[in-house]
């Protein structure tokens, strides 16, 4: 089945009425139901890393903290040339960098084509530098591989889904060797799971959410509702 016959069309192509560069609210309130990051890896458990930037990393982080075998996803700012960079800084859009999701994954329990597959099922690969009403080069689709086998399987999934025509228009999701990686200020970790009543979160993030638990429901964490 084409990608674009997805359940996903009709929220992730969708305009949004919201933007992630907006105020945020001093006061959170927290979802502890859905406080997923473990934090905690397992003695004897060996871990890769991602790095993936599409779009919000509000909403990335959100979809990458459900899936079984993610120990830990950190928003953050990567592949430009400012170090340390602010929030503010990103957004007038002249550091060079992307808002990235830095996932913590044990390869045993979840793959890297998993993880690719649910990168590309969770934006649209084909806007170059938007998402939706996110508008800048800090919300350019990329893949940071860091080593030849992310990135022979990054561009590979990426050619398959352009011969196969699954999306309407040519996949513009940049492949690139990882640089670096800026966490981002505390506000912004775990976003979805501290301001769950916010605006973003209820009428952006939640349904993009129900439709991805729907599609990956076999690969969540136990107890996620």
């Amino acid at each position: 089945m084409r990608l674009k016959q997805y359940l996903f069309c009709s929220i992730f192509f969708s305009g949004y009425l919201l933007s992630c560069a907006q105020p945020v609210s001093n006061t959170t309130t927290v979802n502890q139901t859905h406080n997923m990051d473990n934090k905690q890896i397992p003695a004897g458990v060996t871990t890769d890393t991602a790095y993936f930037g599409e779009g919000c990393f509000w909403c990335t982080e959100a979809f990458f903290q459900r899936l079984n075998g993610v120990y830990e996803v950190n928003s953050g700012y990567g592949g430009g040339h400012v170090a340390n960079p602010t929030y503010e800084q990103v957004c007038d859009k002249n550091t060079g960098h992307v808002e990235l999701a830095q996932i913590i994954y044990d390869p045993k329990v979840v793959s890297f084509d998993e993880l690719l597959e649910v990168f590309w099922k969770t934006h649209d690969p084909t806007t170059y530098n938007q998402q939706g009403a996110d508008v800048g080069p800090q919300y350019r689709s990329v893949i940071f591989f860091t080593n030849d086998m992310q990135r022979e399987k990054a561009e590979q999934y990426k050619a398959s889904l352009d011969k196969s025509a699954a999306f309407n228009k040519p996949i513009i999701t940049a492949v690139e060797p990882f640089k670096n990686f800026y966490p981002a200020e505390k506000y912004h970790q775990d976003y979805y799971n501290n301001n769950g009543g916010a605006a973003y979160c209820r009428f952006v993030i939640r349904p993009k959410l129900e439709k991805f638990e729907k599609v990956f429901k076999n690969k969540i964490k136990k107890g996620v509702e």
